[in-house]
């Protein structure tokens, strides 16, 4: 038997509890498409990218920075509750940056 407990608020889910949801978000870099234009045709661009690659031969692994993930899919379980707020407010807006301050 599998157990399943909320991701958000730790509430345990077992198959005979009243329900869970699964939330699954995908997230990446958004890329625009490029322009070509008339000095990119005439480019020489077997000579940059064989530039490219000795390059890369002489240099040193260990200084390269990391790279950023491509691609990054994540998966939660909701209870009923934390599934209904995650729906109203996916970003999470409504508990971040309300200050309210007493007039003095």
């Amino acid at each position: 038997m599998h157990h399943f407990s909320c991701d958000v608020c730790g509430k345990d889910m077992t198959p005979k509890a009243a329900g869970r949801y699964v939330v699954k978000m995908e997230a990446f870099a958004a890329t625009d498409p490029a322009e070509l234009t008339d000095a990119d045709l005439d480019a020489d661009h077997v000579e940059a990218m064989a530039q490219m690659l000795d390059e890369l031969e002489d240099a040193d692994p260990a200084d390269a920075p990391p790279l950023p993930a491509a691609r990054q899919s994540l998966r939660f379980d909701l209870c009923p509750a934390c599934y209904r707020k995650f729906v109203n407010d996916p970003l999470g807006r409504e508990g971040v940056g309300k200050f309210h301050f007493s007039e003095n």
